[in-house]
């Protein structure tokens, strides 16, 4: 052995016990082999006499990449000598009289041989070295060896240069054009009637030779001329090779193969109708009726679905009536054997079930009447549909469990699924009642036939009258008919045996609220609706997964049936009991913290039976204090036993009363504010005695943020409920959330605010006046964070929490302004940020980079000159404010922020923004008159022809797009009337 291999042995080893110093000065030393003028001969040497595999490897990898780079400036004497040394190793020919031992090398070298003989093929076919396939012919009479080599070549040939399956340069392009139309004009012909020759001599002796070759031919198929293969000596051949007995199954396989790409090539569609129909495809169909796991099987299975596939798209591109007909009799002959294919056969990745299908019903929607085989193949494409839609029974645990498993599966069969409802939609359109029938069947089937072991048949027959009913237009649910009443009669009295498993037991529910309007109009179902939601196939169900989904679902029955459900207050409320007792009873301890709003629906619906107004006020009255008085109780006990507890307790505790407030949130949705406060005020005063109790919790755990979020959340749900009346708890609520608010709450709070001005407008002056200085006080202060932070501060959690209070701020500011209380800012307390105010107000309207943002503030300003300044000639209500509108904002906002180049009137928020500032000037103009416009010319425009021309030139342009936006606006109102 000398260096050299040493140095590649090294260089390969993987092992580890060589030190890596050494392993990189063998790299560095077999670079630099590759770099002298000898290595072409170094490697033909070494490829001769070594047999070491890592050497062998190297030299042919060396080999080609000397190719590749260097072949250009390689003499006309070292071309011949690697063109005839590799090609005399492929074809197991001696070089100076010594035979090399490369073909009796492992696949991966042959297979690197070959590539070395494309590479050579790139540069030197057909122009310099044109009979390198012909001259290789000759040698196949060498044997299984040669053949083998042969068919790598080939391969090679296709997946380095030839094949379109992998991305190509425009060069490469080029030169696959050059090398098949040359192999098509010299060659081809010669080496098909070789793969002819090899496949009938070896079929008994030596099948994994044919197995090569046919694998190879398959390649070839679609671009060399399909007479060579489709004739009278090998398309018998190779259905002599597939139907055979006694040949191996990988033969059969390879010559279905050869089938499929002959039945894919791209043709003219009437030649294609002609090759299909002359190849009598039935002969193949029974073999997938054996064992449906083998490779056999799966060839077949292939090549079956890719004939019908054709044949399909044959009917669509032919034009005459006779091969219409010879279309639909070739589908009508091949689709059972696709059907069959599609529920019991490993499908080809390439095949889309869906799209075949839809391909085909698609054919069905141009016929007036549908004949009865065309009806049979649509009840056939509903049985794969439900097949194809079914779990697999091998992850039901983990379905059941939602672990990892059980949720990819779950996300991939709902993807999977989405096509397959839309194939279902489809032929629902095309053939609606026998579609209906057999949804009706699954139903039936999967009754009679339930138990804990076909869950997976129960939830797709249920899967399948869900998409039924997704189908159906509101007013067909609402009309029904008499198979609709048997199916949801069937569905609703039905309890299946599998009904614990989580999957049957969500489609079951989803699949009852999906016909609700059905049953909305069929009050006599409503008790069954009832039963399956409060039972423990619903709420009451062990999975708590399908409990939380049904309470969600229950809560949208309620919200539509409503009053149709007075009957039935006292058993729902007494069939809930349960639940609502695990908030209504002072041991919580059981409960888990993480579950807070599990109860929050079966509160919401109860509030929405209760807070009717068909319900008696002494029920009402008593419902709701049965349900409000223990809630309240808890709170109450909580709060004075807070400083007693420990921290462990004390957070049991906390966690307890966020679900109540969640509850009692949830149950006040169910009435009105009209109700509350005018038809019966007594149960507002039960509202407002909850409300007192609740806004303890902010005096005694003021530091909580969760309670103090969701104290928050319902006074908001009281401001609607309780309307004006639920003034005198505002002053008492609003300080104890101020108190301790940070950037994060501050947020909510201007919220709060937010709907106060804009439910009650200047009757919460007084309130605003109050709250409005420390607001200002305090988010001034954070958002001057935000104006001082880096750049590389812009994407922590606290900034981005800071840059949407100075978002909400802008929009509180924009909701005073508008609703009449720009007075406000005025107060005395209030007047020390005022200037502060202004400041923000008039950098937001120029330099802002969201334009509504900008457009709020411009809006802003022109309601505050409505309201501060008079006429011309009258006494200033806010001093220096004149004068600040008209030096600072006019000729700012007004005027260089439009000439900025980043004031894009192309965009059409821009042009809006651009409206306003237009209408600014006019409001300014009105109010202070020549005082504007003097100064808005002497100021704005020092050099006024060239400022000024911009202006103008801005305004022209923008003017013409408004007038072509308002035409648009125009022309499309008058269509819609």
């Amino acid at each position: 052995m000398d260096d050299v291999e040493k140095a590649i042995l090294i260089s390969f080893d993987e092992s580890g016990a060589i030190d890596s110093e050494l392993k990189l000065q063998a790299v560095n030393f077999c670079q630099k082999i590759k770099e002298t003028p000898s290595i072409c001969s170094l490697c033909i040497e070494k490829l001769c006499f070594c047999k070491l595999v890592q050497v062998q490897f190297w030299c042919l990898q060396a080999l080609q990449e000397v190719i590749r780079v260097k072949y250009g400036s390689m003499s006309l004497e070292e071309k011949n000598f690697i063109r005839k040394s590799i090609f005399s190793m492929a074809c197991l020919e001696g070089i100076n009289d010594k035979m090399c031992v490369v073909l009796d090398s492992p696949a991966f070298i042959k297979n690197k041989l070959s590539q070395v003989l494309v590479t050579l093929i790139y540069f030197e076919y057909p122009l310099i070295w044109s009979s390198v396939f012909v001259d290789f012919l000759p040698h196949l009479s060498k044997g299984a060896v040669v053949i083998d080599m042969f068919s790598r070549l080939l391969n090679a040939l296709d997946d380095e240069l030839v094949s379109m399956d992998y991305p190509r340069t425009a060069e490469e392009v080029a030169v696959a054009g050059r090398v098949k139309d040359a192999m098509r004009n010299q060659c081809v012909p010669q080496i098909v009637r070789a793969w002819y020759d090899i496949v009938s001599m070896y079929k008994n002796t030596d099948p994994e030779t044919c197995v090569t070759v046919l694998d190879c031919m398959r390649r070839y198929v679609s671009w060399i001329d399909i007479g060579l293969i489709v004739n009278d000596a090998f398309i018998p051949l190779l259905f002599e090779l597939i139907l055979v007995d006694g040949l191996s199954e990988q033969l059969h396989a390879a010559a279905a193969g050869c089938v499929l790409a002959v039945v894919s090539k791209r043709m003219d569609a009437h030649s294609k109708l002609s090759l299909l129909k002359s190849l009598q495809i039935s002969r193949v169909f029974g073999l997938v009726s054996d064992d449906n796991d083998s490779d056999l099987v799966s060839a077949i299975a292939a090549l079956i679905t890719g004939y019908a596939v054709e044949v399909l798209e044959c009917s669509k591109r032919v034009n005459t009536e006779d091969a219409k007909v010879i279309s639909m009799e070739l589908l009508d002959e091949v689709l059972p054997t696709v059907f069959y294919v599609m529920q019991n056969c490993e499908m080809d990745a390439a095949f889309s079930i869906v799209q075949f299908l839809s391909g085909y019903v698609a054919t069905m929607k141009t016929h007036s009447s549908l004949q009865e085989n065309q009806m049979l193949h649509i009840s056939q494409i509903l049985e794969v549909i439900r097949t194809q839609i079914r779990y697999d029974p091998m992850y039901r645990n983990n379905l059941d469990m939602v672990d990892m498993i059980g949720v990819e599966e779950e996300s991939r069969m709902l993807e999977f699924r989405k096509d397959l409802f839309v194939l279902l939609r489809n032929v629902g359109r095309v053939a609606p009642e026998v579609t209906r029938i057999f949804i009706r069947n699954s139903l039936a089937s999967a009754i009679s036939s339930s138990s804990d072991k076909n869950a997976e048949e129960v939830e797709a027959a249920l899967s399948l009258l869900y998409a039924l009913g997704e189908t159906m237009s509101d007013e067909a649910m609402r009309v029904g008919n008499g198979l609709l009443s048997e199916l949801v009669t069937n569905l609703l009295s039905t309890r299946f045996p599998c009904h614990s498993n989580r999957l049957v037991a969500l489609v079951y529910l989803e699949t009852i609220a999906r016909y609700m309007k059905f049953i909305q109009e069929n009050v006599q179902y409503i008790p069954l609706v009832l039963a399956a939601f409060l039972d423990e196939r619903g709420i009451h169900h062990p999975n708590i997964y399908v409990s939380r989904r049904a309470s969600y679902l229950f809560m949208r029955i309620v919200k539509l049936l409503k009053s149709k459900l007075v009957p039935f207050i006292e058993t729902i409320l007494q069939s809930l009991q349960d639940v609502v007792a695990r908030f209504t009873s002072m041991n919580l301890a059981s409960r888990e913290p993480a579950g807070s709003e599990d109860g929050a629906y079966v509160f919401e619906a109860i509030g929405l039976l209760i807070g009717m107004e068909d319900v008696s006020l002494e029920k009402q009255s008593d419902y709701l204090s049965s349900l409000l008085t223990p809630l309240c109780q808890q709170v109450e006990v909580t709060l004075m036993n807070a400083k007693a507890l420990n921290p462990d307790e004390s957070s049991l505790q906390i966690a307890n009363i966020q679900q109540i407030i969640v509850a009692i949130n949830a149950l006040s949705k169910g009435f009105s504010e009209r109700l509350v406060t005018s038809s019966r005020p007594a149960i507002g005063h039960m509202f407002k005695q909850t409300l007192d109790v609740l806004l303890q919790i902010l005096v005694v755990f003021p530091k909580v943020e969760p309670l103090r979020t969701k104290v928050l959340s319902f006074i908001h749900r009281m401001v609607d409920t309780l309307g004006a009346s639920v003034f005198p708890y505002l002053p008492k609520a609003l300080e104890q959330l101020l108190a301790e608010s940070e950037p994060k709450e501050m947020v909510g709070f201007l919220l709060l605010l937010n709907q106060l001005i804009c439910k009650f407008s200047t009757l919460v002056r007084d309130i605003l006046e109050e709250v409005f200085p420390t607001i200002a006080g305090r988010v001034f202060s954070a958002i001057q964070r935000v104006v001082d932070s880096s750049v590389t501060e812009t994407n922590t959690e606290e900034i981005r929490e800071l840059q949407e209070l100075q978002k909400t701020l802008y929009t509180f500011l924009h909701v005073i302004a508008t609703h009449d209380l720009s007075s406000v800012f005025l107060s005395p307390r209030s007047r020390d940020y005022l200037t502060s105010i202004m400041q923000l107000l008039l950098h937001t309207s120029c330099h802002h980079k969201d334009i509504v943002t900008r457009k709020a503030c411009v809006q802003i300003f022109i309601k505050l000159i409505k309201d501060w300044c008079a006429k011309s000639s009258g006494e200033e209500k806010v001093p220096g404010f004149k004068s600040f509108i008209i030096e600072t904002f006019a000729t700012n906002c007004c005027l260089y922020s439009v000439l900025d180049k980043s004031f894009e009137f192309g965009d059409a928020n821009t042009l809006v923004l651009f409206g306003e500032i237009v209408l600014a000037q006019k409001v300014m103009y009105e109010k202070f008159g020549d005082d504007f416009l003097v100064h808005f010319v002497s100021k704005g425009f020092p050099s006024p022809q060239n400022l000024a021309e911009q202006y103008c030139q801005k305004l022209k342009v923008s003017l013409c797009k408004y007038q072509m936006c308002s035409v648009a606006c125009f022309h499309g109102q008058r269509g819609i009337f």
